[in-house]
């Protein structure tokens, strides 16, 4: 469960007790909105940021950890090869079938489906609505994926650290960057859903939604479904 400076910050926030929160984020990639939608909103950016630790282990991983790899695969198959040659002796060589050059079905399968439903699940996929709006300015208030969603009596309040890591349970810096009334705004989620694929919408009343997902702290989440499902 979220630490008691998470509740202090978010009460200091609320002016009040929250009903419920939970830290989530946009659990798939954000679809790219048109040119001109993108630059009217003013270009944000529409991918989370990285501590640069992760590219330093990028850097490793490619130019270091990959060609050992393929140094060790090729070495065994070279020694594979000779082995064989060795135990049948000279053969006439056999064409070999060339690779299938067509998408695997898993690989069509996902095309199809990016093609039905560019808006990969992520919104309602009208960027002029409101949900299209927030996701524009999603990474525009912080390069961190989480945000912690805060509901009480009478509104819903998203907010976000301003850093690019942060521990959910213990975070303190965090501020609200948009607030709703909820005549303006629904939660719509069920409780009881699997661990780790538990998601919850934001239904606005232009008809706009804005799904989202991995949910943090398995006591809040639990909370926070359980009640927008009552």
């Amino acid at each position: 469960m979220a630490k008691r400076a998470v509740h202090r910050r978010a009460r200091k926030i609320l002016g009040e007790e929250p009903v419920a929160l939970v830290w989530c984020e946009i659990h798939k990639p954000i679809p790219a909105p048109p040119k001109d939608v993108h630059r009217a909103a003013g270009t944000g950016r529409l991918k989370p940021g990285h501590h640069w630790l992760l590219y330093v282990g990028a850097v490793v991983f490619f130019f270091v950890v990959i060609p050992m790899m393929l140094i060790d695969k090729l070495g065994a198959r070279l020694d594979r090869l000779s082995r064989v040659r060795r135990s049948r002796g000279p053969q006439s060589g056999q064409p070999q079938t060339p690779p299938d050059a067509r998408p695997s079905a898993s690989g069509r399968d996902r095309a199809r489906d990016l093609r039905q439903d560019p808006a990969n699940g992520v919104f309602d996929g009208h960027w002029n609505l409101t949900a299209g709006q927030l996701l524009l300015r999603w990474y525009g208030h912080s390069p961190n994926p989480k945000r912690l969603v805060m509901l009480s009596r009478d509104r819903l309040c998203i907010a976000t650290s301003p850093r690019r890591r942060l521990s959910p349970t213990k975070a303190d810096d965090f501020r609200s960057v948009v607030e709703f009334p909820l005549d303006q705004v629904r939660v719509e989620g069920d409780a009881g859903q699997p661990r780790g694929f538990a998601t919850f919408r934001l239904r606005f009343t232009d008809g706009s939604w804005l799904e989202l997902g991995r949910l943090g702290e398995p006591e809040d989440a639990d909370h926070f479904l359980r009640t927008v499902s009552d």
